[in-house]
């Protein structure tokens, strides 16, 4: 009997288990396609674009022989007749291939000039040198006597690479391989970083301010007035981001409509510079983003039952208190996961910034739209998106030691 008994129990699970298996084997088949669909269409370009701010193959591939000769020199002196043997012969070959433009860009990067330099030392090149090489390339140009220039060389030897991404933080390698910090009057992206981190903390905290006051009144709201009033915050969403953008570049300019209005109330005596300045970067990314921050709030207070601040009040505890100690802990999942969506969308604004900021508004999205599309350096605009995506997971990593992903409510 018992021994049935086990018989029965272990066809039993074996039967449980080969309907998990099913059932999993099922979930997988219908995800499957959206998974390969996210794969191709979004991971696979985003990892594809991340790679080449490390992958540096370009000078190694059009100057193979210079850049092998360099692997070994130690930047401290100039190198070996060897290296200069190679430059000339891959200069001359770099020519007759029609390659030597891609090199040129590269190592521009690194040094400015160097794309002049490599085509004027192309054409003044003799077929054959007589005597010392490295006598023959400083006639043509004094630079190639100069350890910076062998020392970008090497710097491009690829195949990988750290220049772009010690570039995106302002630093750079000297020709013996020591980093250090670029001039003060060169360092742009550690500001620009600052600013997109700052201009991004600011929005988020008015977009609570504003945020947090409006999802409670809607919260106590009732039936088709909660309704309504819900509509009214969804309607930015029905509206295109640019059309809002320019929306505001029409209030907020010198003839606009605010600085009309205020002219006419004779609150000013001439018109406010409200327009291509941070305060307009503010407002106008508070608008497009505070229904971001309602949205999670409202959720969270409208599942918080009244009485607890009834319960409150009835055992002597004051109105503050009881919203500090009692209803404020409640809605601290809404408030970070309004904060976290807030906070991660305006790190990546490009448009807002450019229609209606000023010059030292621009955040860094616009330097990589700018790298990516005007100056065709993909490196460098992939290094700023690798900084822009590790500050993302930054945060995500401080939103779940603080909180937990466990309580992010949306």
């Amino acid at each position: 009997m018992t021994s049935a008994a086990s018989l029965d129990a272990r066809q039993l699970a074996r039967g449980l288990a080969r309907s998990e298996r099913a059932v999993k084997l099922r979930a997988i088949a219908l995800t499957l396609p959206l998974l390969l669909f996210l794969l191709l269409t979004f991971v696979g370009p985003i990892g594809a674009l991340l790679t080449k701010s490390v992958v540096d193959t370009d000078v190694r591939r059009i100057l193979p022989r210079v850049t092998a000769a360099l692997r070994d020199w130690d930047g401290r002196s100039l190198p070996p007749d060897a290296a200069w043997t190679a430059l000339a012969d891959d200069i001359r070959a770099a020519r007759a291939e029609g390659t030597l433009a891609s090199a040129a860009t590269r190592l521009n990067y690194d040094v400015t000039g160097y794309r002049s330099l490599l085509f004027t030392t192309a054409r003044r090149l003799p077929d054959t040198i007589e005597g010392n090489p490295r006598d023959a390339l400083v006639e043509i140009d004094p630079r190639w006597g100069e350890l910076e220039t062998w020392g970008a060389l090497r710097r491009a030897g690829g195949p990988v690479t750290d220049f772009f991404l010690l570039a995106a933080v302002d630093l750079k390698r000297d020709a013996a391989g020591h980093m250090a910090l670029e001039r003060d009057d060169e360092v742009v992206f550690r500001m620009i970083l600052g600013r997109t981190l700052w201009i991004s903390g600011v929005v988020t905290l008015l977009c609570l301010a504003l945020g947090y006051p409006t999802a409670w009144y809607l919260s106590q709201q009732a039936g088709g007035k909660a309704a309504v009033l819900l509509l009214l915050v969804l309607l930015p969403f029905w509206t295109s981001l640019l059309v809002r953008t320019v929306a505001w570049v029409v209030l907020l300019q010198r003839e606009g409509v605010i600085n009309d209005a205020l002219l006419r109330a004779g609150l000013i005596t001439e018109p406010l510079k409200m327009i291509f300045n941070r305060f307009a970067v503010y407002v106008a990314m508070v608008h497009v983003l505070l229904p971001f921050m309602i949205l999670p709030l409202y959720s969270v207070m409208k599942a918080i039952p009244p009485s607890y601040i009834r319960a409150a009040a009835s055992l002597g505890a004051p109105p503050l208190v009881a919203w500090l100690r009692v209803y404020l802990p409640q809605t601290l999942p809404g408030i970070g996961a309004g904060c976290l969506m807030v906070f991660i969308q305006a790190l990546g604004y490009y448009v807002t910034p450019a229609l209606v900021g000023g010059a030292d508004d621009q955040m860094i999205s616009y330097f990589i739209a700018f790298y990516a599309s005007r100056t065709i350096n993909w490196g460098m605009a992939a290094a700023l998106a690798l900084i822009l995506l590790a500050a993302t997971m930054a945060l995500y990593a401080v939103y779940q030691r603080l909180l937990g992903f466990d309580r992010l409510q949306l």
